[in-house]
């Protein structure tokens, strides 16, 4: 017989409280044999199921009788559930406490004189990260209003970080515009995103025609894309600017339709390919159908090659004849 146990307890996390499904096995058979086992019938590959039952607290060692003894799953859960509930008051103290903690550096930020910048100019920022990091430092800093146009589709992983930051913003009590074009809310995600930001209070419209991407924070600092792929972005101040930025946003926003409209398909050929189509129709090129509708011109010609195969047309500008023909049928 073996004298010393093969594997010895060391001090569980509370956050690995659950056995595994090689664990929870090993213990039923333990349980099997009557709720113990000697230290010689142990084998290697039992080694990682029983250090977890051993740190959990489920088997514990016997040193006199030189085994390993099950123990109550119940007393168990009783011990860690009082643990859990000690470590959750004491997170809950402490971030109630943190703000107070932090209160002399939040005013020395708040207090930081910001950079600005000759008149007329702007900051410059290149990198997508680093763009994304600043506007998140706007979006904390923000007190009143947020005023965004936002054309093209948005990626779901972006949609996501930005869901986060918006409602965080909508309960501070901010409020939250937005201008998209149609085919921005052509997916799953960007219509999750929108039915949750407006259950917040946020307000959504669509204009379907070309703008440009911009975010205006408190109206005192607006963000524009300084290049076509975005990854340099001028963050502008300048009053006279801003008021210029501001005043075309607000006729967009006069002109758009709501999103309920969009959402809803209360208007003919809601969905990317018919829009595709619907503007072929009218004699706009691929390219010039590309801005309208935001999306890549390699999108918009899968979108083509596909209308194509439905109507069978040989040529761009057939396809928009027949195109045409079709919508006069209706």
């Amino acid at each position: 017989m073996t004298a010393e146990p093969a594997v010895t307890p060391h001090h569980a996390a509370l956050e690995g409280e659950e056995p595994d499904e090689a664990a929870r096995q090993l213990y039923l058979a333990i349980i099997a044999e009557g709720g113990r086992i000697p230290f010689a019938d142990t084998t290697d590959a039992d080694r990682a199921a029983l250090r977890q039952l051993l740190d959990i607290g489920l088997v514990m060692v016997n040193r006199m009788d030189r085994c390993y003894t099950a123990v109550s799953p119940r007393s168990v859960s009783d011990r860690l559930g009082a643990e859990l509930r000690s470590e959750a008051t004491r997170l809950l103290v402490r971030a109630e406490n943190l703000p107070g903690a932090l209160d002399g550096l939040t005013r020395a930020y708040d207090a930081m004189p910001r950079p600005s910048g000759r008149p007329g100019g702007a900051v410059y920022v290149e990198g997508h990260v680093h763009i994304r990091q600043r506007i998140s430092q706007l979006v904390s800093d923000c007190r009143s209003e947020v005023l965004t146009a936002q054309p093209g589709q948005r990626p779901a992983d972006t949609l996501q970080v930005a869901l986060a930051q918006d409602v965080q913003l909508l309960q501070r009590g901010c409020s939250l515009r937005t201008i998209y074009q149609p085919v921005a809310l052509a997916e799953p995600a960007a219509l999750a995103y929108a039915d949750m930001v407006t259950r917040h209070g946020s307000q959504i419209r669509v204009l379907d025609e070309p703008f440009q991407r911009l975010i205006v924070f408190d109206r005192s600092v607006a963000v524009i894309s300084a290049n076509d792929d975005n990854s340099t972005a001028a963050f502008i101040s300048d009053p006279a600017a801003l008021a210029f930025l501001i005043g075309g946003f607000e006729r967009d926003w006069a002109r758009a339709d709501t999103a309920e409209a969009a959402a809803l398909g209360q208007s003919p050929a809601r969905t990317v390919p018919d829009r595709v189509g619907r503007l072929l129709a009218r004699g706009l090129t691929q390219r010039a159908v590309a801005t309208r509708l935001g999306l890549s011109e390699r999108t918009v010609a899968a979108h083509i090659s596909r209308l194509r195969d439905r109507y069978g047309a040989q040529t761009l500008f057939q396809l928009g004849w027949l195109m045409r023909g079709a919508r006069d049928d209706r």
